[in-house]
C-alpha cells in the first residue's frame, strides 16, 4: 500500500443488501423496478438518430434528452455552419442514457439479475453500433468520438462558446463514458472497456493538442465549460486499459484555480457554480491516489470544509439555483431553489473517498445526513414505469415542495444510480492485510464478505430505534481475527451501550468517533449497540433562531399548508443537552407507529418519506415568555437593546448539560437580568421556581454523583434573597398587532397596519415608537407596511425614566399577483403552448388553464392542441405562494387553415395565435 492508497475501501457492488426493514428498500426497489421495464431503445434513440440510423419508432425519454432540431446536422469541427445559422435543441442529450447504462450496471452488479445484466449489454451494443457508425462518415476527428450530436460542440468550446450555443459537451461525455466504464467493472461488459477505450483515445486527442492557457479558459466558462468528473473516469480507465496516456487526459481537466484554493483553504466558491466543480474534486482524490501529489487530497479537504457545514442545509444539500453563496451563509442562502440533488450526489462520493483517505468520522457523520435525507428524500414514493420520480431541486424554504418527477434531466441522471446504490457506504474493509471493517450507517443489512469468511447482519426493530443488534457469522470452524470499529455518530445525546453476547465491553464510546472491538471471532456473537436520541432543534450557522428539528440522524419536516416561515418557543421547549421536548413521551416510537410525531402543535414527519407535500424544513424560535421543558412561566422575555434576552444568556454555547448545570445558568441569568432590570424580582423567583420544578426529577449526567444538589441549594438561597427585596419598577411591556389577518398562506395580500400597544395602556407618557427593516425609530403607534416581501418591524415603549422594552415581528408581504404569458408554438396542423409566469415576492405557485373540452386544471408541461374549424380559446392564470391570484388571460387559436386553399395557393402568412389580458 503506497502513501496515496486509501486506508479503508468500499465493498465491492452485491456484497452488502438491504433488509426489508431498511427505510431505503422502498427506494431502491421502485428504482429497480424501473430498470426493469424502461426500453433500452428509448434511450439509445437520439444516438442513433443522430447517426442515420433507424431508431424503431421509439421516443426518447424527453425534456433534455430529446431529438435535436429537426434542421440540426451532425455537424463535425469544420462544417458546423456557425451559431447565427444552425438551428440546434437539447444539446445535453446523451447523458440521461450513460446515467441509465451507469444504474443498470450497479443494479446488475448488486441483485445478482440476469435480466438487468443482459439490459446491460443491449445498451453497451447499441453505443458501440453507433461509434462504429460515426467513424464510418470519416466526419470526426477520431473513430472514437460517440455523442448524441456532432463534434461541433467541442470544437466550439476551444473557442470559448458560452452556453446558450452550447451546452457542456464534456458533461455529457463523462456520464457516456461513466455508463460504459461501469458496465465493464460492475458488470464485466468487455466491450465496454473497447468503446471507452476508444472514446478515451478521442478525448485524449482533442485535448493534447490544446496548450493549458487555452484549457483553463475553457473549464471557467459557467456550464459550457462544465465537465463533469471527466478526470475521475479517465483517471479510472487509465488503470483499467493499462494506458498512462488517459491519466495524462485526466490531468488536462485539471482547474489550477479550484486546486490552488482549494489546498490552501482560501474560500473562492462565492458565486460558484455548485455541481460544475464537485465532481471535479472526486476526480481529484483519484489523481492522488494515481500520481502521490498531495495538493490533489488537500484541495478536495479544504473545498469539502468550505461546504460543510458553512454552506449546507439541513438535510445535507447546498447552493441556491444550483450556486453557492457567501461562506457562512445558510439561512442568509435560502431562496426558492435551494440542494440540488446533484450536487449532494457529488459531496456524497467525495466524502466516502475522503474518509477511505483519513478514517475521519466527520465524513461518515454528513454521508448518514445527506443519503438518508436529502437522497432517500428526493424520490417521490410512487411506482412509475417512465419516470425515476426524484427531486432536482429539494428546497429549503417555507412551504416548499419537491421538485419531483425528472426524467431526463441532469437531477433525473444521478437519481437513477442513487436509489439502487443506498448500500454504498454502509461498510467500510482495511486496505491493508490486517482485517478491518468499519460499520459506518446503521440499517437493516447484511454484509457478505467472503475472503474473510465472515458476514455481518444488522438488524433494528425500526429505523427509529436506538437499540442495534449486530450478528457475526463465519463460514468454517477456524476463528476469524478482526478488527471492528463500530461508528459512534455525534448526535448521540447519552451514555453508549455497546454489548458483545450479554456482557458490556470495555471501549472508548465518545460520539463523533468509532468504538473498536479487536479479538478472534468464531461466529455467532452477537453485539448490541444502543445509541441514544434525542428530539433537538438545530440552529443554522448564520442565524440562531432559524431551526430544524432532527432525531438521530432523521432531520423532521413540519406539514403544513402556509408558506411563510413558522414561528414556535422553542427554547421554551429545550431540555439539557441540546434535547426538545415533544408533545408525546415516547418520539421514537410515535415515528415507528404513526410516521409522524407532534411537536408544539405541529405535525412533523421524516423528511425521507418520500410525500409530496408542502413542507416546512427550518422554523424560527419566538419566545415571548420564558419556559423550560414546556413549562411556561408566563415571564415575559425583555430584549436589550442589543436584542438579547436572558433566553440567549440560558442557551449560551456551551449549553448546559445537565439540570445542575441548566439551574445553575438560571440562577446566574437571573441575577443578572434582575440587575439590568430585564426582570424583576418575583418574577426572577418564578422563573428559578419553575426550573426546579421542571427539572426535579431529572438525573444529573452520568460519574455527576449528587451534584445537582448544590445547584438546587443556590437555587432556593437566590430565591430566599429575592424574596426581601422590593420589587423594581420594571420597563412597560410592548406588544405588535397586525390587521388585516394574513391570509391561509401566512403571507399578508393587502398592506398591513401595525399597531403598538403597550402594557400602560394609554398612559401618555410612554411613548410608542416603530421602526421597519432596521431603520431609524418613529414616534407612532400605528403604521401601514406598504413595502413587499419579508419585513421585520420593531416596537418599542419607553416610560418617563428611560426603562424600554423592545418587540420585533417578521411580517412576510406580498400584494401583488403574478404575471403570466404563453409561448405558442406553430406546429402547421396544431399548436404547442407553453405557460410560463413570474413572480418576484412570494414566488409562483402554480398556474391553471382550461379550454374547449377541458377542466381549470394545473399547468404542467408543454401541451398541444390542434387547430380545428373554429377559433378556439385557451384561459390561464397564475397564482403566487402568498394565495394571490392574476385575472384571467387567454390565448386565442385560429381555425386551421381549409385543404383547399392551401392546394390552389400558397397560404398567406396566418397569425398563429394572439394573447390578451381579460378586461
Amino acid at each position: 500500500m503506497t502513501d496515496a492508497a486509501p486506508r479503508a475501501l468500499p465493498f465491492a457492488p452485491g456484497s452488502v443488501s438491504l433488509g426489508p426493514a431498511s427505510p431505503f428498500a422502498r427506494a431502491r426497489d421502485q428504482m429497480l423496478h424501473l430498470a426493469r421495464v424502461y426500453p433500452v431503445d428509448r434511450l439509445l434513440a437520439v444516438f442513433r438518430a443522430n447517426a442515420g440510423l433507424d431508431t424503431f419508432g421509439a421516443e426518447p425519454p424527453g425534456a433534455w434528452e430529446g431529438f435535436g432540431h429537426p434542421a440540426e446536422e451532425a455537424w463535425g469541427e469544420d462544417d458546423y455552419p456557425g451559431r447565427e445559422a444552425a438551428q440546434t435543441a437539447n444539446l445535453l442529450r446523451g447523458h440521461y442514457a450513460g446515467h441509465f447504462l451507469s444504474m443498470l450496471s450497479l443494479a446488475a452488479a448488486n441483485e445478482r439479475d440476469p435480466i438487468l445484466r443482459a439490459k446491460v449489454d443491449d445498451l453497451v451494443a447499441g453505443l458501440a453500433e453507433v461509434q462504429a457508425a460515426l467513424a464510418e462518415t470519416g466526419r470526426y476527428s477520431h473513430p472514437g468520438f460517440l455523442a448524441a450530436y456532432g463534434e461541433w460542440q467541442f470544437a466550439r468550446l476551444e473557442h470559448f462558446a458560452p452556453y446558450g450555443e452550447i451546452w457542456a459537451p464534456y458533461y455529457t461525455c463523462h456520464k457516456i463514458m461513466a455508463g460504459l466504464l461501469d458496465a465493464h467493472e460492475l458488470a464485466g461488459s468487455r466491450r465496454a472497456l473497447e468503446v471507452v477505450t476508444a472514446m478515451g483515445h478521442w478525448v485524449s486527442g482533442r485535448l493534447e493538442r490544446l496548450d493549458d492557457e487555452r484549457r483553463q479558459r475553457m473549464w471557467s466558462l459557467y456550464i459550457a465549460g462544465e465537465f463533469g468528473g471527466m478526470n475521475e473516469t479517465l483517471a479510472r480507465l487509465s488503470v483499467v486499459a493499462d494506458e498512462p496516456r488517459f491519466l495524462a487526459a485526466a490531468r488536462c481537466f485539471d482547474q489550477a484555480e479550484i486546486l490552488d484554493a482549494g489546498a490552501a483553504g482560501r474560500d473562492i466558491l462565492d458565486g460558484m457554480h455548485a455541481n460544475q466543480h464537485l465532481p471535479q474534486l472526486v476526480g481529484y482524490v483519484d489523481e492522488y491516489e494515481r500520481t502521490g501529489r498531495r495538493s490533489y487530497l488537500d484541495a478536495a479537504i479544504g473545498i469539502f470544509d468550505q461546504v460543510v457545514p458553512g454552506r449546507m442545509y439541513a438535510h445535507g444539500g447546498t447552493g441556491e439555483s444550483e450556486l453557492w453563496g457567501p461562506a457562512g451563509a445558510v439561512a442568509g442562502d435560502i431562496g426558492r431553489r435551494n440542494a440540488e440533488t446533484c450536487a449532494t450526489y457529488n459531496l456524497l462520493k467525495l466524502a466516502r473517498r475522503l474518509f477511505g483517505h483519513t478514517l475521519d468520522a466527520r465524513y461518515l457523520d454528513y454521508a448518514e445526513r445527506a443519503q438518508l435525507n436529502h437522497v432517500l428524500g428526493s424520490r417521490r414514493d410512487v411506482l412509475s414505469s417512465e419516470s425515476p420520480e426524484v427531486a432536482y431541486m429539494f428546497p429549503v424554504h417555507a412551504g416548499a415542495v419537491p421538485e419531483f418527477d425528472n426524467t431526463g434531466t441532469c437531477c433525473g441522471g444521478t437519481g437513477l444510480e442513487n436509489h439502487v446504490g443506498h448500500h454504498d457506504g454502509l461498510f467500510f474493509r482495511g486496505a491493508g492485510e490486517r482485517a478491518e471493517l468499519w460499520v459506518a450507517r446503521y440499517t437493516a443489512a447484511e454484509l457478505r464478505w467472503p475472503e474473510r469468511r465472515l458476514r455481518i447482519e444488522i438488524e433494528q426493530a425500526h429505523p427509529f430505534a436506538d437499540r442495534t443488534v449486530l450478528r457475526v457469522r463465519i463460514e468454517g470452524a477456524e476463528p476469524v481475527p478482526l478488527t471492528l470499529h463500530l461508528r459512534i455518530p455525534s448526535w448521540v445525546s447519552g451514555p453508549v451501550g455497546l454489548e458483545l453476547d450479554g456482557e458490556p465491553v470495555a471501549a472508548t464510546t465518545e460520539a463523533g468517533g468509532f468504538a473498536t472491538l479487536e479479538r478472534f471471532w468464531v461466529g455467532g456473537e452477537t453485539i448490541v449497540l444502543t445509541l441514544p436520541a434525542s428530539l433537538r432543534a438545530e440552529p443554522t450557522i448564520d442565524d440562531p433562531s432559524l431551526r430544524s428539528l432532527a432525531y438521530g440522524p432523521h432531520v423532521l419536516v413540519a406539514r403544513e399548508r402556509g408558506t411563510t416561515t413558522i414561528d414556535r418557543p422553542w427554547d421554551g421547549r429545550r431540555l439539557p443537552g441540546d434535547a426538545l421536548r415533544a408533545d408525546v413521551d415516547d418520539v421514537a416510537d410515535a415515528l415507528a407507529v404513526h410516521g409522524c410525531v407532534p411537536v408544539a402543535g405541529l405535525r412533523f414527519e421524516p423528511i425521507w418519506n418520500g410525500s409530496d407535500q408542502r413542507y416546512h424544513l427550518y422554523s424560527r424560535a419566538v419566545d415571548t415568555t420564558i419556559g423550560f421543558a414546556g413549562v411556561d412561566s408566563g415571564v415575559p422575555t425583555r430584549r436589550r437593546a442589543d436584542g438579547t434576552t436572558l433566553l440567549d444568556d440560558l442557551w449560551a454555547a456551551p449549553s448546559p448539560r445537565d439540570a445542575a448545570e441548566l439551574i445553575d445558568r438560571v440562577v446566574t441569568a437571573c441575577r443578572a437580568g434582575v440587575a439590568e432590570r430585564l426582570i424583576s424580582g418575583s418574577e426572577a423567583r418564578a422563573v428559578v421556581g419553575d426550573a426546579l420544578r421542571a427539572f426535579d426529577t431529572a438525573a444529573p449526567r452520568a460519574g455527576a454523583g449528587d451534584a445537582v444538589s448544590a445547584p438546587r441549594e443556590r437555587a432556593r438561597a437566590f430565591v430566599a434573597e429575592t424574596a426581601a427585596l422590593p420589587d423594581a419598577v420594571m420597563p412597560p411591556d410592548v406588544r405588535i398587532d397586525v390587521s388585516p389577518a394574513p391570509a391561509s398562506s401566512g403571507w399578508f395580500t393587502a398592506s398591513p397596519t401595525v399597531t403598538v400597544r403597550s402594557t400602560r395602556g394609554s398612559d401618555d407618557a410612554t411613548r410608542l415608537q416603530l421602526r421597519v427593516d432596521g431603520g431609524a425609530w418613529t414616534d407612532a403607534a400605528r403604521l401601514v407596511i406598504e413595502r413587499e416581501g419579508v419585513v421585520t418591524v420593531e416596537a418599542r415603549a419607553v416610560d418617563p425614566d428611560g426603562r424600554a422594552s423592545t418587540v420585533r415581528r417578521e411580517l412576510s408581504i406580498d400584494t401583488l399577483a403574478p404575471r403570466s404569458d404563453a409561448r405558442v408554438k406553430d406546429l402547421g396542423a396544431a399548436v404547442e403552448i407553453t405557460l410560463v409566469a413570474t413572480d418576484d415576492v412570494s414566488g409562483v405557485d402554480s398556474i391553471r388553464w382550461e379550454g374547449e373540452g377541458t377542466f381549470w386544471a394545473t399547468f404542467q408541461e408543454a401541451f398541444v392542441r390542434a387547430l380545428t374549424d373554429h377559433e378556439q380559446v385557451i384561459e390561464f392564470a397564475a397564482t403566487d405562494r402568498a394565495g394571490n391570484e392574476e385575472p384571467r388571460r387567454r390565448i386565442t387559436l385560429p381555425p386551421a387553415p381549409k385543404p383547399d386553399t392551401i392546394a390552389i395557393a400558397p397560404a398567406p402568412a396566418r397569425e398563429t395565435a394572439r394573447s390578451e389580458t381579460d378586461s
